[in-house]
């Protein structure tokens, strides 16, 4: 099928861009497209204007600090994924990233735009919630910075306002102490998760566990991140504890069932994802802290 019918415009400021959607809040703005342009194609959306950022390179930039990585709106996610300073600082990007479609929709599809998508089966929503990031938007009336516990307000729904452009994001660097891991379930690789589970696992001076934190993808409506510091009361990672905070995690979650896999199946691949991914999460902060010891 065709789209249905629209303007295209092109702008070749952000001023312009900005003053074009605030003239039409029904427009839509283009930057991969790689959820967008399938959703026109197949009319299951349309749209008056469509509003292509494509021609604004200031948004394509990617810049590290101590503070974190900040991307802008037409980073692809395959430019993100082969940042070696922003896999650096924060490397639960990098680890989520490998997982995201397939290589010719990460070579066209932003970062940005996936968060800024919603879709609780996508990786990067989840990831902005766990690294507690940022996303700053900007309108004709100026801009401002949402946190990632308040974009995510429904299925496929932030809290944009009509008139506003996702231009950034901000994803802070990986405090030191800590570990990341990611993984996930699919029928094929680059399809969506079934199930898939990021984790940041913070240790002490003395390699205890401090501080877990889990996310997860594919079995919530909104993206989840839930806090399993409790179920390792002594500070030891062991399969008591791990069984543990796979039910506290479950309890937490709401799995649906569709054609491809019950809700007690999804919950089950949660129970054994966040067991393994918070254990490699704990193995990834020990390497980090032996590193730097012999650095």
């Amino acid at each position: 099928m065709k789209p249905a019918p629209f303007t295209y415009r092109r702008p070749t400021s952000l001023t312009e861009a900005l003053d074009l959607l605030a003239q039409e809040p029904e427009a839509k703005v283009l930057a991969g497209g790689q959820s967008l342009v399938p959703l026109l194609s197949m009319r299951l959306s349309s749209v008056p204007v469509l509003i292509d950022i494509n021609g604004l390179p200031d948004l394509a930039r990617v810049t590290v600090d101590d503070s974190g990585v900040r991307f802008g709106a037409l980073v692809r996610h395959s430019d993100l994924l082969a940042h070696e300073g922003a896999a650096a600082a924060q490397p639960l990007l990098a680890a989520a990233l490998r997982h995201v479609a397939h290589p010719t929709i990460r070579n066209r599809g932003t970062t940005v735009g996936s968060i800024v998508h919603a879709d609780a089966s996508g990786e990067m929503p989840m990831i902005l919630r766990l690294a507690d990031g940022t996303l700053t938007v900007a309108s004709s009336r100026g801009r401002r910075e949402i946190a990632a516990r308040d974009l995510f307000v429904g299925p496929l729904e932030t809290s944009l306002a009509a008139d506003e452009i996702a231009v950034e994001a901000f994803v802070p660097a990986l405090p030191a102490g800590s570990g990341v891991a990611f993984d996930e379930v699919a029928r094929r690789h680059g399809d969506y998760a079934l199930c898939g589970v990021g984790a940041v696992v913070a240790l002490d001076g003395a390699g205890s566990v401090e501080h877990v934190r889990a996310g997860y993808v594919s079995v919530s409506e909104t993206p989840a991140v839930v806090d399993l510091t409790e179920c390792f009361p002594d500070g030891e990672m062991t399969a008591r504890t791990l069984a543990a905070a796979g039910e506290m995690a479950v309890g937490q979650l709401d799995p649906e069932s569709d054609i491809h896999g019950t809700a007690d199946y999804r919950a089950q691949l949660a129970r054994a994802l966040t067991a393994r991914v918070l254990k490699a999460a704990q193995d990834d902060a020990r390497a980090r802290a032996a590193q730097k010891v012999s650095s």
